[in-house]
């Protein structure tokens, strides 16, 4: 990331979220800061699994979110990521018949894509044979369809991209989205992450490596910086944001719900799954995104944390951003709530630290009953906390080493 450039601001003007705390921006919001009610539960798909638990998305209809001919044919993860769109359009007040779809992107992040789909569709090759494979299965699981169908519902001709850095992936696709706007490729850019992979051959993926909660109470299971904590809680979920330009936000008298005003992306080069203990490839993100915003550690006055729950993730994260930050800025991490989204969890954390700008008020991070000693950080617990943030940051880190930071300021 280059240091010598103008800063530049990339408005949100808009937002959707479908996630295990609710479907809609205001369902999910309101219950992030109550703090306390995790999401996490039993998930019939997982029945009889070691891991059988998660952050399901209990209230989405996707006949209703997406119409009855186009559930069928759209995976879930799809269906997350069209629904969130749709929402976030209607918020930044935008019409998509009245605009010129070739000045419009989509950039969308995702781990594993239609996972879902292409088990199923295993299970029908198995034990039925190729003839019955489904003829959707290719376009149901590629992972790039969700960026497809969203601009086919809105008639986004610009850029179509979708990133995939594992569980940086949705930050990775907000930092790429402003780039668009700033090199004057689009004028508005849909973008955001979503994951749909709650099955048994995923889920006993990350059991078998050990990155899950074995805790036998869900309620309890995801604790980010926790001294009990012992792994994540799988989830699933999606977040979309509409970026534009501040200065043509504000010639069309929109509201401005926050500015994306930097963001930075670095490798650890350290190891495929255990995230460099001290953070030092996130490190680089994280001073780029500082530096491309032009601005300083002391001027960030709250971090919303990667926090998977993980004692490695926890750790690392933790000495970073005293190293960096010392202990003045107020932490949180919203997986305490709504678990560990993958590919989404950025999307839906950018979501939730703009509004943390708008509205004054850190969520508090579910079961942090006892921080672990050597966690030297502000992580706000218990109940929410009212505060004057003029500025943040959202962190996200993926296997692989993939490191992706964006830097939020007030509008």
């Amino acid at each position: 990331m280059t240091t010598d450039r103008q800063p530049f601001h990339a408005a949100v003007t808009g937002v959707g979220m479908v996630t295990a705390a609710g479907t809609g921006v205001k369902a999910a919001w309101d219950r992030l800061c109550e703090g306390g009610r995790t999401a996490a539960g039993p998930v019939p798909e997982l029945a009889g699994l070691p891991a059988r638990f998660g952050c399901a998305v209990e209230d989405f209809d996707p006949v209703r979110a997406v119409g009855r001919r186009k559930a069928w044919r759209l995976d879930r993860c799809s269906q997350f990521a069209v629904a969130a769109a749709a929402e976030a359009l209607a918020d930044a007040g935008l019409d998509p018949s009245g605009w010129d779809g070739a000045r419009v992107g989509v950039v969308l992040g995702s781990g594993i894509g239609g996972a879902a789909t292409w088990e199923k569709q295993h299970h029908v090759l198995l034990e039925q044979g190729p003839t019955k494979v489904s003829s959707l299965l290719i376009p149901m699981l590629a992972v790039n369809m969700a960026a497809g169908y969203v601009a086919m519902e809105c008639g986004a001709r610009g850029p179509n991209l979708v990133t995939a850095t594992a569980c940086a992936s949705g930050t990775t696709a907000i930092g790429t989205a402003r780039e668009l706007l700033r090199s004057g490729a689009c004028d508005i850019v849909i973008t955001g992450g979503t994951e749909a992979c709650m099955i048994p051959s995923i889920i006993s993926g990350f059991s078998q490596m050990g990155a899950l909660s074995g805790r036998d109470d869900p309620q309890a299971a995801s604790r980010p910086f926790d001294a009990d904590r012992d792994g994540f809680v799988p989830a699933e979920g999606a977040a979309v944001l509409v970026l534009e330009r501040e200065a043509d936000a504000r010639a069309r008298g929109a509201r401005i719900r926050a500015r994306v005003s930097g963001y930075g992306a670095s490798a650890d080069a350290h190891n495929a799954t255990a995230p460099d203990p001290e953070g030092a490839g996130a490190e680089l993100a994280l001073r780029a995104a500082l530096a491309d915003a032009g601005l300083g550690p002391a001027d960030v006055d709250h971090v919303n944390a990667h926090g998977t729950s993980t004692p490695l993730n926890d750790l690392a994260e933790a000495r970073l951003i005293r190293r960096v930050f010392g202990e003045r800025p107020a932490v949180t991490s919203v997986k305490g709530v709504v678990g560990h989204a993958l590919g989404a969890a950025g999307a839906i954390e950018a979501v939730a630290t703009a509004l943390t700008l708008e509205h004054g008020f850190i969520p508090p991070t579910a079961n942090l009953e006892r921080q672990d000693p050597k966690i030297e950080i502000d992580v706000v617990a218990g109940t929410g906390r009212a505060a004057a943030v003029e500025v943040a940051v959202s962190n996200s880190f993926g296997f692989g080493g993939q490191n992706a930071v964006l830097l939020l300021s007030r509008a």
